[in-house]
């Protein structure tokens, strides 16, 4: 899941081709429906994105009564409206009527908190849950922005690796190999350096005993001369999200597979390219599947990010999407950290009866 910003953006409108009182407001590679006329190219409005939480007065000002997602009809949702999908809302609100939102959109400047906006956070399944401790020497996890919003990671012809995103539920693991303790945590937990004690009942560490996670991470220690090691991967299946794959979680067919792995050498942490990934883990855990590499290109990624899943080997449903990645680990000036982005399946984001546990 992606970090919340409601931010000033200067927008690109398009004609709407299959409704003549609306228009597509662009940001970035996201497009909103707005009313015909409410904005023209090169204004500036806040964009607020999926899965921000509105409060109430704000969603009366802008007319959304009843019009948005979750049971208090509150939540942003990606939706089609009149064929086009719509990513989040294009707004100027009473609240920020003094502000200059060209000069906020060059700052950077957030109004998320000013306008009482939050992010959503989904209810934890119990099988998710667990007894808790405190473990601030987690190697931790980060937020995956999405492409749309950040289209300037990646160079054209950059060299690129393109994963499979599995929609399941993410399972940190740190093994410090001084002592060989092992360290279980989900996402939401992880960010706040907490660790899951180990449970039989609990799903992540199910996974972890079932797929001998732990022996994997102590053969990466001793071969890349590691104190700590961070395997991260996903875990799926029936009872875990509404995307299964052919798996089930609830019983010893439960899904797994590493997306990720950082370790710290010499007191420095680094994440794994993906090619020196695959060749240590390929013969030793299941990984996410590769779906491409090569040149970036913008069309091709969104292009892959359709379709149907890989994992199962038979198709059985909708692709998420595709994880981005460079061939060779950087940093990105636009993102502030590690470059690496999601590209999401609009088939995904407007489905029924999804679940977005963490």
């Amino acid at each position: 899941m992606s970090t919340l910003r409601v931010t000033a953006e200067e927008l690109t409108v398009h004609e709407h081709p299959g409704a003549d009182a609306l228009e597509l407001a662009q940001v970035g590679l996201y497009r909103a429906v707005v009313a015909k006329g409410a904005y023209r190219s090169g204004e500036h409005a806040v964009y607020i994105p999926e899965q921000a939480v509105l409060p109430d007065e704000l969603i009366e000002e802008l007319g959304l009564t009843g019009r948005l997602a979750g049971s208090k009809a509150n939540r942003v949702k990606a939706i089609r409206l009149r064929g086009e999908l719509s990513q989040g809302l294009v707004c100027r609100p009473a609240a920020l009527a003094d502000v200059d939102l060209a000069q906020a959109a060059a700052d950077g400047t957030d109004f998320a908190e000013r306008l009482g906006i939050t992010k959503w956070v989904p209810e934890v399944p119990t099988t998710m849950n667990g007894e808790v401790e405190v473990a601030p020497e987690l190697l931790p996890w980060v937020d995956i922005e999405n492409l749309q919003r950040y289209p300037g990671i990646f160079e054209p012809g950059e060299q690129v690796v393109l994963t499979e995103k599995l929609h399941g539920t993410a399972c940190l693991v740190t093994y410090f190999a001084d002592s060989g303790q092992v360290q279980v945590t989900s996402k939401g937990f992880g960010g706040k350096y907490l660790a899951l004690k180990e449970d039989p009942r609990n799903l992540y560490w199910r996974a972890v005993r079932a797929f001998d996670v732990p022996s994997v991470a102590a053969y990466l220690a001793k071969r890349l001369d590691a104190r700590r090691v961070g395997l991260f991967g996903e875990v799926y299946g029936a009872g875990v999200q509404d995307l299964t794959y052919g798996a089930d979680g609830r019983r010893e067919s439960l899904g797994y597979a590493v997306f990720d792995v950082s370790v710290e050498v010499g007191r420095q942490v680094r994440w794994l390219d993906p090619v020196e990934l695959v060749e240590l883990l390929e013969e030793r855990l299941p990984l996410v599947p590769t779906l491409y590499e090569g040149p970036y290109d913008e069309e091709l990624v969104f292009a892959y990010a359709s379709g149907r899943e890989t994992v199962s080997g038979r198709e059985l449903h909708l692709r998420e999407g595709v994880v981005v990645r460079p061939a060779v680990e950087r940093r990105s000036d636009v993102l502030g950290s590690r470059a690496i982005a999601k590209a999401v399946s609009p088939a995904y984001l407007t489905r029924k009866g999804g679940t977005e546990y963490e």
